[in-house]
């Protein structure tokens, strides 16, 4: 077990100084194309006539370059991945190798899959905006709340140890919400709540062009309402300064104010945050039609129905991308709200 962990540290010491990809600690999965929240600063929801979803076949023909590139842990992400009728029996495939499965949720159906879950997913990411109204309002789904709510305590009825946290993207109809939303996840028995600006720049989440100025409007908070934004974030980092310590908030204080000033970025008043970022390094996203992108924002490497995983991350184009790839200067890395950096010796939670 030691040689092992020491030779997956190497390659990915190998992987980032070579730009080739030798080990790969993480992989996104994307199982459904489509998603059952309607959520106002997301457009996945707008295809779902266009259903795309990966198969057994697809993930089989994943489990030869997950093996080779030592991947330890997959995320479950969509849209909403529980969609996909397969959706436990890829679980299935996945387990049998060792891999340690994460699933990005609205929370809507976890309590109807709760004994599958417990079985066969490691931890749970769920989607929270708001208290119970505005949550409801955010996701135009009546009853949201009540489901993701009943679904984590039925959870937590079974087995009072499994971990579920909740993600919230902060914008123009939540930001005053913030203390509520942080007591609705305390009442829920979540483990944790992490906190990200909104992207409503780039072409993911299904958008076929990036939105227009007007439409960024409805999410973006208006320049004249930055001097609340940047209060209320102050006001929350002194008022729920002992959840910021225990690490119930996953941010820490400083990195909490770069919401305020990813925001403040976004009308030029500063730059945007710098971000540490080596996500096209250690992990690859692979979507429901099996398009593979170095992450959720840049553009398309291959298909995983065409070619293997680990012949797409190291063609030639691949390759070259890494290389010519300035984090801090590449204008999607600049305006990125999702990044994720991991070292050679960083260990994958749980």
């Amino acid at each position: 077990m030691t040689s092992n962990s020491l030779y997956h540290t190497y390659q990915r010491y190998r992987t980032l100084q070579t730009d080739r990809i030798t080990a790969l600690p993480v992989v996104v999965l994307m199982p459904h194309s489509a998603c059952n929240c309607r959520c106002v600063m997301c457009d996945i929801w707008k295809g779902n006539h266009q259903l795309r979803q990966l198969s057994e076949q697809d993930v089989e023909g994943l489990l030869d370059s997950l093996r080779q590139l030592g991947t330890q842990q997959v995320l479950m992400s969509g849209g909403e991945a529980l969609l996909n009728p397969n959706f436990f029996r890829l679980c299935e495939m996945l387990k049998r190798e060792g891999l340690r499965i994460t699933l990005l949720s609205t929370g809507l159906l976890i309590g109807r899959h709760a004994e599958q879950l417990l079985s066969l997913v490691d931890d749970i990411i769920v989607s929270l905006d708001g208290d119970e109204q505005l949550h409801d309002e955010i996701r135009n789904v009546p009853g949201a709340f009540r489901k993701l709510r009943e679904g984590v305590e039925l959870l937590h009825s079974r087995r009072p140890d499994y971990r579920i946290t909740a993600r919230t993207v902060i914008h123009r109809l939540n930001f005053r919400n913030l203390p509520a939303i942080v007591q609705a996840a305390l009442e829920m028995g979540l483990d944790q709540i992490s906190f990200l600006p909104a992207d409503v720049t780039s072409e993911a989440f299904n958008r076929a062009e990036p939105w227009d100025a007007p439409r960024q409007h409805q999410i973006l908070p208006a320049e004249e309402e930055l001097p609340a934004v940047l209060a209320v974030i102050e006001a929350f980092i002194r008022d729920q300064q002992e959840l910021f310590e225990s690490g119930f908030i996953a941010e820490s204080p400083e990195k909490f104010r770069k919401i305020g000033r990813y925001y403040t970025a976004s009308y030029g008043l500063n730059p945007f945050p710098y971000k540490r970022c080596n996500a096209p390094w250690v992990s690859a996203v692979v979507e429901a039609d099996g398009t593979v992108r170095p992450c959720f924002f840049h553009a398309p490497l291959g298909n995983v129905r065409e070619r293997p995983l680990t012949e797409i991350l190291n063609s030639r184009e691949a390759v070259e991308f890494r290389k010519g790839l300035d984090i801090g200067e590449n204008e999607t890395c600049r305006r990125c709200v999702c990044y994720l950096h991991l070292s050679p010796r960083a260990k994958l939670k749980g």
